[in-house]
């Protein structure tokens, strides 16, 4: 039975660093990829899913990014949590957006990346894969020679149940998570106060058996520097 999203939120309150100079003068989210901010792309798949509202965090140029989301016209509602205050990385940033967000399990996109679809859509195979008596969040992972634009080592290793384990230092993992997940409200449940990573969550669930992944079929793009917007374009052309 497919879980039914209720809300979405996109992660948007980052520096930006590695994209710079792009990001002097704008929010990475704003940097335009393929004809239009990175933004857009999360928020045309959210409203492909069919998501009646959206979350999205806002730090660095956030006046700029807020007129930009004012300007939308979507058929979900967008709420805004502030972090001009503290940056609260992407775990405190989910659990002070929490009380804007609606229904369990809730979507988790961040703005930096690009996918297409394959045989399935790729946030309705999440929910049809979603199991709450077992699971805390469920990611969305790609193999790592299918991460286009993803330098690195590879982030989980997946059983045969689609249980997750990390890569263990000094190795190499198959799968690569790609900025999108699924969790539950029980998986933000006790965490920390004031900013620190997704990972320490991550980590407690796999501690309990309860951290999940899918594999995506389609492409998946990391645009995470300006090198990297030329050849998503290209692939993006191609397609």
């Amino acid at each position: 039975m497919s879980a039914k999203i209720e809300s979405a939120m996109v992660m948007a309150a980052g520096l930006g660093k590695r994209m710079r100079p792009l990001t002097a003068t704008r929010p990475k989210p704003l940097v335009r990829v393929a004809g239009k901010p990175l933004i857009d792309h999360s928020l045309d798949r959210i409203e492909a899913a069919g998501i009646g509202h959206v979350v999205v965090n806002v730090h660095y140029l956030a006046d700029a990014l807020e007129a930009h989301l004012s300007a939308q016209k979507r058929p979900f509602t967008i709420a805004i949590s502030d972090e001009r205050g503290q940056l609260l990385e992407t775990g405190g940033g989910m659990v002070k957006a929490l009380p804007l967000l609606r229904g369990d399990p809730i979507l988790i996109v961040n703005s930096d990346n690009i996918w297409t679809d394959g045989p399935q859509d790729s946030i309705a195979n999440l929910a049809r894969h979603w199991d709450a008596g077992k699971m805390d969040a469920l990611l969305l992972v790609i193999r790592q020679a299918s991460a286009t634009g993803h330098g690195g080592k590879g982030d989980f290793h997946m059983d045969a149940a689609g249980r997750l384990s990390r890569r263990r230092p000094g190795r190499v993992a198959p799968f690569v998570y790609t900025g999108v997940q699924l969790v539950s409200r029980r998986f933000l449940e006790g965490a920390p106060e004031g900013p620190f990573s997704t990972m320490v969550l991550w980590e407690r669930a796999i501690a309990a058996g309860r951290l999940y992944g899918v594999a995506h079929m389609g492409q998946w793009f990391d645009v995470g520097t300006p090198a990297s917007i030329a050849p998503t374009e290209a692939a993006l052309t191609q397609m």
